[in-house]
């Protein structure tokens, strides 16, 4: 029984486009556009699902905080966890997209760029990025006239990039799009190639390295990108965005996906009845962390796909506002951290939402034409 368990108020509020990663029970975002940041360098923002608050994590090198070692202020960019480090890869700055492969120690919090060799893929941002074991693929994403349907990997073992010989079925040129890991297949759905909408599953084969487009069931989610997935026991989820080329109609409605059959299913999660279409997402345990990804009120949501007796009694005491005194002083910790924003800045988030909501329609213009 899916339920939605929190909504917060608070966060990171003035990045958007930004890339999230699970790590333990926190969520590190990095980057992002910014309207409000005085310097030229990566943002780290971490929410802590125990404790339900946002901290700004200072980059730490050994050079210090301006290193070239700390990556630029960037967007549309990538993030994976590989063996307590971060990958960032990808995105676009004010001037450029990028192909610079940095990585972030979780234990240290320190940022470093790791030495690379063979083919190291172009530039560019709107990709995916996904990991199997030891190895993080990238498909797709937009080479700044183009769309592409490349996909490449690197090992981290060796720090190796190797441009994949697919067969089979031609994958189409898109970004935008979601890419999910389920067993050995990447599972690639939705986003666009500048003049077609996606709404077909394509699936690559890491073992045989064949592209494949199984036959979807009659009843499947309409095309979009911008969306948001994840995988969980064994089956995808899908949820939010917006259609192509059409930026102003958004999605609010959550998928479910059986790998085995391709059969889809419109799941309703009992409790929030609808959230903000852009968002992004990490799995922590058996809980998704949902929070904006665009302009808009900086929320953030806990779906509980497995929520236990004990979350189900806290929602009761909040829906219904039944007498707390009698209960245990960390139960009524944990009711108010359910119900307090995550910050007190709201006056700052009403002074730069009307700034970043200008710059995301000029950038959603440029973006159409």
């Amino acid at each position: 029984m899916l339920r939605w368990a929190v909504h917060l108020k608070g966060g990171p509020i003035e990045t958007h486009f930004h890339a999230p990663v699970s790590v333990g029970h926190k969520v590190y975002s990095f980057g992002g556009y910014c309207t409000t940041q005085t310097d030229m360098y990566m943002g780290v923002h971490v929410f802590n699902t125990v404790s339900l608050r946002w901290m700004d994590l200072p980059p730490v090198t050994a050079g210090g905080e301006h290193s070239p070692e700390v990556p630029s202020m960037r967007w549309y960019h990538t993030a994976v966890l590989i063996r307590g480090i971060i990958y960032i890869w990808g995105g676009s700055t004010y001037t450029n997209y990028t192909n610079v492969l940095y990585a972030f120690d979780v234990d240290t919090h320190r940022w470093f760029k790791p030495r690379v060799s063979g083919t190291v893929p172009e530039a560019r941002c709107c990709h995916s990025a996904c990991v199997l074991g030891k190895v993080m693929y990238i498909f797709g994403g937009s080479l700044d006239d183009r769309c592409t349907n490349d996909i490449h990997k690197l090992d981290t073992t060796e720090m190796i990039w190797t441009l994949i010989n697919t067969r089979g079925t031609l994958a189409p040129v898109t970004e935008c799009h979601s890419a999910t890991i389920i067993g050995k297949k990447m599972f690639v759905f939705g986003g666009h190639g500048h003049e077609l909408d996606c709404n077909n599953m394509i699936v690559f084969d890491t073992e045989t390295n064949h592209w494949l487009r199984p036959q979807s069931a009659p009843f499947f989610p309409e095309g979009r990108e911008g969306h948001s997935a994840f995988a969980y026991n064994g089956e995808l989820y899908i949820f939010g965005g917006h259609k192509s080329f059409c930026p102003d109609q958004e999605f609010n409605d959550f998928w479910k996906l059986n790998p085995e059959t391709f059969s889809w299913k419109k799941v309703e999660p009992k409790g929030q009845s609808s959230w903000p279409s852009r968002m992004c997402c990490c799995m922590v345990g058996d809980c998704m962390v949902l929070f904006v990804r665009g302009a808009r009120p900086n929320d953030l949501y806990i779906l509980d796909l497995s929520p236990s007796f004990k979350t189900l009694c806290k929602l009761a005491v909040i829906q219904y506002d039944l007498e707390q005194s009698g209960l245990p002083h960390d139960i009524k910790w944990e009711l108010s951290a359910m119900t307090t924003s995550s910050n007190t800045a709201e006056s700052k988030f009403q002074a730069v939402e009307q700034k970043r909501g200008k710059f995301t329609q000029a950038m959603e213009r440029k973006r159409w034409k």
